[in-house]
């Protein structure tokens, strides 16, 4: 699906981030980056299904798994029009946004990752998730010390200080301050082009499938 042309486009692109060289190259866009993305987004179904079956694995060009190349530059001192990795996200079926619950893949030269949870939610799902782990505070211990163990890393923003309600002193301030619940894996870009990519991207959603749950039940999603 992925192939060293994708890769190369988005290297060129990284060094080309402008309206003219895009449209001279976007009929490359289309065969090297678009449409093998979407062919992943397609084979990636029925393995998302074992995960869950509340997520979505949706390979329509606009609105669906696949993010767009553009950037919103309407509020950025980077005026850049072109993101340079691929984005997708399997996202849950009540999300209506990035900041759902959800898988999520970016391929960049620089920076490959696979990562699950959740980006940035509103302040009523963050107070869902910061009394979900302080009411049940071993089995979130667990789940990140299982990811940890699986090459997983947290990412994210946090708070400076602890937020409303909870103690300098709690045992899960570090994660009680944290402002997105996310956990990334890196891969390599050798990975990403590799006939088995599918089933490689597969096992590591699978793997993250405790935290994704912890995310859900906290907010009364179904998983």
């Amino acid at each position: 699906m992925f192939s060293r042309n994708t890769v190369k486009f988005l290297r060129e692109l990284e060094n080309n981030n402008h309206r003219d060289w895009f449209e001279a190259n976007k009929h490359r866009y289309e065969s090297d980056v678009r449409e093998p993305a979407l062919a992943y987004i397609e084979a990636m179904a029925p393995h998302l299904a074992k995960v869950s079956d509340a997520f979505v694995a949706s390979p329509k060009k606009v609105g669906g798994s696949l993010m767009r190349v553009y950037r919103d530059v309407r509020f950025s001192k980077d005026k850049t029009p072109y993101k340079t990795n691929i984005g997708i996200q399997f996202r849950h079926v009540a999300g209506k946004d990035v900041h759902a619950p959800g898988f999520y893949l970016h391929i960049e030269p620089s920076n490959a990752f696979m990562g699950a949870g959740i980006w940035r939610p509103d302040s009523a799902t963050l107070n869902n998730m910061r009394m979900h782990m302080d009411d049940n505070q071993a089995e979130w211990k667990k789940i990140v010390s299982a990811l940890s163990r699986k090459g997983f890393e947290q990412y994210g923003e946090s708070l400076k200080k602890p937020p409303r309600g909870y103690t300098a002193d709690h045992p899960l301030i570090v994660d009680l301050k944290r402002k997105d619940f996310i956990a990334t894996h890196s891969i390599k870009m050798s990975d990403v082009t590799k006939k088995d990519f599918v089933k490689y991207s597969a096992s590591l959603f699978a793997a993250t499938k405790s935290l994704v749950r912890f995310i859900c039940e906290a907010n009364d999603l179904d998983y």
